[in-house]
């Protein structure tokens, strides 16, 4: 195991920063609301249990295709905002001229610090980051594994200009060789203009950690980017709550947003959507249109398949007046794409 997989200690230097946030408390980043965020140790044998056995359709069949960067269409000079997702939470946009990147989890394992791999449902995608454009800005929610890769950020740090980051996660960047005068930290609310576009992070009901020392001392949250032409969400991991209502009242409506919605268990309901209350977190919010992410890169529950958050979603999204796109990996999308269920023949 490589050591650097956990990042940077939390020194005086960082706890000095920390300790002015209002959502410091007793040594940690805390929640809005009460909020269970670590198991119970009675439930860890049954827990444990049912986790060796996992779920029947865990996996996909088959190794889930990422299509390679296409460069004509995502560059061309069309005013339409691109986006690109990758699985799990790793979204790739191009809006008003810059190239936008959100949690690039590319790597082949989201467990590289455990004695065994979580390992990705796709092959080969570290080698996708050889074909990427320039990063203009990278937007990184929280400091857990599924979304900060310590390979995947090492590849991409040629290409990347700047990096507005959670309250927490630049001393592990910092830690990785990143100047630290590329990186922005932000706490919850903060905002930042870069060219045309207010960047704003937002709150969520979750926790952070690369080990144990090192528990909830970094912020999660999620990316609000608003243009003069679109006002667009990337919602982060959270557990549903009173906030995303009043994220919609701050900062909403929303045109389209990338609703987190896998990775839900019964064990742990409070950090995590299960798909109807992602739906409905969405609605809070104000979003018009949307697209479920944090799935289709990796198995961290045992509670459901692969494909079921996105079945789940869609089928209660159309119930509702959320409209929603899933797009198959890699592909270039836009707003106007349409909604195809590509996951059935992977199943």
């Amino acid at each position: 195991m490589n050591r650097k997989q956990f990042g940077g200690k939390v020194t005086k230097h960082w706890l000095s920063q920390y300790e002015t946030s209002p959502h410091w408390q007793q040594g940690m980043f805390r929640n809005l609301m009460p909020t269970q965020t670590a198991i119970n140790w009675k439930q860890l044998p049954g827990i444990i249990c049912k986790q060796i056995k996992g779920h029947p359709k865990g996996y996909p069949t088959d190794s889930l295709h990422v299509e390679r960067f296409d460069q004509k269409k995502f560059l061309d000079s069309s005013s339409d905002t691109k986006f690109i997702w990758y699985g799990h939470s790793a979204v790739l946009m191009r809006i008003n001229g810059l190239n936008v990147l959100i949690d690039p989890m590319l790597g082949p394992d989201a467990s590289p610090i455990a004695p065994t791999k979580t390992r990705r449902f796709s092959g080969n995608t570290l080698s996708l980051i050889d074909d990427l454009p320039e990063i203009d800005l990278m937007l990184l929610s929280h400091d857990h594994y599924d979304h900060l890769d310590f390979e995947s950020i090492r590849r991409l740090q040629q290409k990347t200009k700047k990096y507005f980051v959670a309250l927490g996660v630049k001393r592990h960047l910092v830690s990785w060789g990143i100047e630290a005068d590329a990186v922005t930290e932000f706490d919850w609310w903060h905002q930042h203009v870069l060219g045309d576009m207010l960047i704003t992070f937002t709150p969520t009901r979750h926790f952070s950690g690369r080990g144990l020392s090192s528990l909830s001392k970094c912020l999660w949250g999620g990316w609000a980017i608003r243009s003069a032409k679109e006002n667009i969400w990337f919602s982060g991991d959270s557990g549903y709550g009173d906030h995303f209502k009043e994220i919609g009242e701050k900062l909403g409506p929303f045109d389209f947003a990338m609703m987190e919605c896998g990775q839900y268990n019964d064990d742990w309901p409070e950090i995590h959507m299960f798909p109807d209350q992602s739906v409905q977190a969405a609605l809070d919010a104000g979003v018009r249109k949307a697209m479920p992410v944090h799935w289709a890169g990796f198995n961290l529950s045992y509670q459901h398949g692969w494909s079921e958050p996105a079945d789940v979603f869609v089928d209660h999204a159309n119930n509702t007046s959320l409209d929603v796109l899933t797009p198959q990996l890699g592909k270039v999308f836009t707003l106007q794409s349409a909604t195809d269920r590509w996951w059935a023949v992977s199943s």
